[in-house]
């Protein structure tokens, strides 16, 4: 008797990112009949001068802040345990459900996540009419959308560098392999990734499949060269995994 096929038997997929949320990635294609290869094309380390974000933490714990904007898990673990104990006159926004999960399991409460559109633009157009201060950590490489959107709606904005994103070199046989057209997939989950993505590999074989995480990781990757085959609905592991699916169907 013939085993039943699985969504992703017998393709190779590229997963460009490390750590918990690669690992998750890795689980889940695993889990369809999938081959998952991490190689992480990014990494993420402290700022230079920590000073900047520490004060911000301390006036954060202070209850200096009506609004902490959070826009990637990464953020999260820089904040660290100041979360558990946010003052209840700041209430939280996180850009996505990865990060707002993010932030539930540092015991944060999170007051507002875009229904949709999971991006700087989403969280923008959710934003409510308001005023007030407001915190923003996040990566020394973001873009400026958000920060001049709150700017432009009349909130008083600290912005500091939580973390730094760094380039990390792919092994030559990872390489080799995408260029080959050994792998069949590449899961983008960030425009940094897509940027790295083009810059080591470029140009991609024809048949391979690229998976976006949302529209701004879209758009990077677009901008790079890279076609983008389809967009996870979600900022989450599975919708980037059902995306995937969804083109092999």
């Amino acid at each position: 008797m013939t085993a039943a096929r699985t969504p992703l038997d017998g393709c190779r997929v590229l997963i460009p990112r490390g750590g918990e949320f690669g690992a998750r990635l890795a689980a889940g294609v695993r889990a369809l009949g999938g081959s998952p290869l991490v190689a992480p094309l990014i990494d993420f380390v402290e700022p230079d001068d920590r000073r900047p974000l520490e004060d911000a933490i301390a006036r954060l714990a202070a209850g200096a802040y009506d609004w902490l904007v959070v826009t990637s898990a990464t953020t999260v673990e820089a904040l660290g345990d100041v979360l558990a104990a946010l003052p209840p006159t700041t209430r939280v926004a996180a850009v996505g459900p990865a990060t707002a999960a993010a932030l539930e399991g540092r015991g944060a409460e999170v007051h507002l996540t875009p229904a949709h559109d999971h991006s700087a633009l989403g969280l923008l157009a959710a934003w409510p009419d308001d005023s007030g201060r407001v915190l923003l950590p996040q990566s020394e490489i973001a873009a400026e959308t958000l920060e001049s959107g709150l700017r432009e709606r009349g909130m008083a904005l600290d912005v500091v560098t939580a973390y730094r994103t760094v380039a990390v070199e792919l092994d030559p046989a990872v390489r080799e392999g995408v260029r080959s057209g050994e792998v069949g997939a590449v899961l983008l989950t960030s425009g940094s990734t897509a940027r790295h993505l083009a810059a080591q590999c470029a140009p991609l074989p024809g048949g391979i499949r690229v998976v976006c995480i949302g529209e701004s990781t879209a758009r990077a990757a677009t901008a790079s060269g890279l076609r983008v085959d389809a967009i996870a609905e979600r900022s989450e592991g599975e919708s980037l995994i059902g995306a995937l699916v969804g083109l092999r169907a």
